[in-house]
């Protein structure tokens, strides 16, 4: 499991663990609005990506009634309006050359785009032009279960790879399962079935290749990808940055 990697299961950790909880439920609230109008309506049995969003916001600790109204909010039910958002991905450089790649959605994009810029140059990072660093990334679903032990995760692996995974990387008791966007929801069913505790099961962007970044420029861009994350309207942020281990282990320490 590369560096990268590493950063996205400690940023789950952290989040589950978020004392910023207005601001947590706001974004769990537009996923699931975007689960609704994209995936196909209001029924998480019949709308994969309303479960995945749901289940994040149980897993967060989100109130019902929370899910409940972000779900008439989508779909328009109930007199609750109708929330619409302009969906932007944004395209840059942090500290040392690593790729970051952000999904914004907002009802401002001037605004939103004066934030991101302002993040980016505070930290010595670049915003680039659209297409500068997207080409390196690829949609996958991608499911983590926090196994423990190498022999659970050949276990799981030899699961997965029956159920059509593309692959499967284990490291320091995590093991990362990934597969096409159409084949998570039956990789998903089957550790259901087999009574799988699954961490996190998202579709991501995944970067094709990965560079590494020497101890300075990984604390500078752990900084930046913080900041950015802290903005409302920045959903998700994905970098092909690979962290030093030290590095990764000083960032979590510190939160």
């Amino acid at each position: 499991m590369s560096g990268h990697s590493k950063w996205s299961t400690i940023k789950r950790a952290k989040g589950a663990a978020d004392a910023k909880r207005g601001a947590l439920f706001t974004k769990l609230a537009r996923d699931i609005v975007l689960a609704v109008r994209d995936g196909g309506g209001g029924d998480p049995d019949m709308n994969f990506r309303l479960r995945l969003a749901i289940d994040k916001a149980k897993s967060n600790n989100m109130p019902q009634d929370n899910i409940v109204r972000s779900i008439k909010r989508a779909t328009g039910e109930g007199g609750e309006g109708k929330e619409e958002f302009e969906e932007i991905i944004y395209e840059g450089y942090g500290p040392g050359g690593g790729a970051i790649l952000l999904q914004a959605f907002t009802t401002n994009r001037n605004r939103t785009a004066s934030d991101v810029r302002s993040a980016f140059n505070k930290i010595g990072g670049s915003l680039g032009e659209s297409g500068c660093v997207s080409w390196n990334f690829e949609k996958k679903g991608v499911i983590t279960v926090e196994t423990g032990d190498s022999d659970k995760a050949d276990e799981l692996s030899l699961l997965a790879i029956e159920a059509e995974a593309d692959d499967v990387k284990y490291e320091d008791g995590v093991l990362e399962i990934f597969s096409t966007p159409e084949k998570l929801q039956g990789i998903q069913e089957v550790m259901d079935q087999n009574s799988v505790d699954v961490s996190s099961s998202d579709i991501s962007l995944v970067p094709k290749t990965t560079i590494a970044l020497d101890a300075k420029s990984s604390e500078q861009t752990l900084r930046l990808l913080d900041n950015l994350e802290e903005l409302m309207d920045v959903q998700k942020a994905y970098t092909n940055a690979d962290f030093p281990p030290e590095v990764l282990e000083q960032y979590q320490a510190a939160e």
